[in-house]
């Protein structure tokens, strides 16, 4: 079958291709420790399930608005009123399975053959995907563990250009765990707003953040009618399967976004929405106990990471991913990665799978159990002396 040359310039996640690989492992007797899927070990809580299997006893089993029900978009528009400092309206709000959907649709909707879309390198890769899939043109941003894995600011001015149609930012990010301080958020919204660019802002992270207080770009000057927000339930709320996500966006947007979920899935499944209200409305200790936790994990594990030979890591400020440095053996990352799946056990992901300037780091997830984390350091520690040797 001769698929349409478009295929071709769509990417992947290796998360996913690397977990295949780890089960494949796994299954030949292999013990292996997952470091590579940025999911929450945490149950979903309970009072979230039990609205779902309420919901399911009183018939949410059919169609629902391709924008998704009145009920949670309204929840949405208050939680984000609330945690932005910004006024939302529910009609500004797009309900989606997974926070995937808005990055996808938002790209599509904006960007075409030729056109300019800015983002983060390393970044999250499926931003670079659908970039190369619409047949615009990816402009990475560098971000340098020199500057806290921010936005190089001097590099970001040069390259927006009146081909620029979007710009896509994270933060906290994903994989380095970097946060954007005001002033990069300030001078990213300042070109923005005058030069009429739209701003796609990932804060699928935002409960993540270990130190000092969440900013959002939508609370900047000029920026209230260009910015996409983009945010879910998968990561706070320990939802990754229940694939529910949404966007904040201006309304006319809202409306071609709809339109491509009429065109693509139709709605999102309602037993599920009505479970993200009891997400956003109810009882938040669960998600405060976990971000805790994260935040012991990763002192834990990080500190491990910068006992290692040929390592260093900087703490990172959110997200649940460690973002070593490994330049010290003189190896590839993706050489590394391999020889720590093969020779340790450990499963984790190639720095430049996030893009060309991931080259020379490892991504660890420790969203595993403190034992296991604890158990990954001592089985990594062999094949790093064996590389600096």
């Amino acid at each position: 079958m001769n698929v349409a040359p478009r295929m071709a310039r769509l990417g992947t996640e290796s998360a996913f291709e690397v977990l295949a690989r780890a089960r494949a492992l796994e299954r030949q007797g292999h013990e292996i420790i997952h470091l590579e899927i940025g999911e929450p070990d945490f149950d979903t809580p309970a009072h979230i399930k039990d609205a779902a299997k309420r919901a399911l006893d009183a018939g949410a089993t059919h169609y629902g608005p391709s924008a998704g029900l009145p009920e949670l978009r309204e929840a949405i528009a208050r939680h984000i009123s609330g945690t932005r400092a910004i006024p939302v309206s529910p009609d500004e709000v797009v309900v989606t399975p997974g926070a995937k959907p808005i990055m996808f649709f938002t790209i599509m909707a904006l960007a075409g053959h030729g056109d300019e879309v800015i983002y983060p390198n390393p970044g999250f890769p499926i931003y670079e995907s659908v970039i190369n899939f619409v047949g615009a043109v990816p402009v990475p941003i560098p971000l340098r563990e020199e500057n806290g894995f921010g936005f190089d600011l001097g590099v970001f001015e040069r390259s927006v250009s009146p081909r620029t149609k979007l710009i896509v930012i994270n933060s906290p990010e994903n994989p380095t765990g970097g946060v954007l301080e005001h002033a990069q958020l300030e001078r990213i919204a300042a070109i923005a707003a005058e030069r009429r660019i739209p701003v796609l802002t990932d804060e699928i992270y935002r409960d993540f953040l270990y130190e000092g207080a969440f900013e959002s770009i939508t609370a900047m000057p000029g920026l209230r009618d260009l910015t996409i927000l983009l945010d879910g339930f998968s990561k706070s709320f320990a939802m990754t399967g229940w694939r529910l996500g949404y966007g904040v966006m201006p309304r006319d947007l809202a409306e071609h976004v709809t339109r491509l979920i009429v065109n693509s899935n139709s709605c999102t499944a309602s037993f599920v929405q009505l479970a993200g209200i009891a997400a956003l409305e109810g009882d938040q200790t669960p998600v405060t106990r976990m971000v805790a936790e994260f935040k012991r994990r990763r002192d834990v594990f990080v500190d491990g990471l910068n006992q290692l030979p040929g390592v260093k890591c900087v703490k990172p400020r959110g997200a649940f991913y460690a973002f070593p440095n490994i330049t010290g053996t003189g190896r590839s990352s993706s050489e590394v990665a391999d020889r720590l799946m093969n020779e340790a056990g450990v499963a984790a992901l190639s720095g430049a799978a996030f893009g060309a300037h991931g080259e020379g780091y490892l991504r660890f997830s420790y969203a595993n159990s403190e034992a296991n984390l604890a158990k990954a350091l001592t089985r990594m520690r062999p094949v790093f002396e064996s590389l600096t040797r």
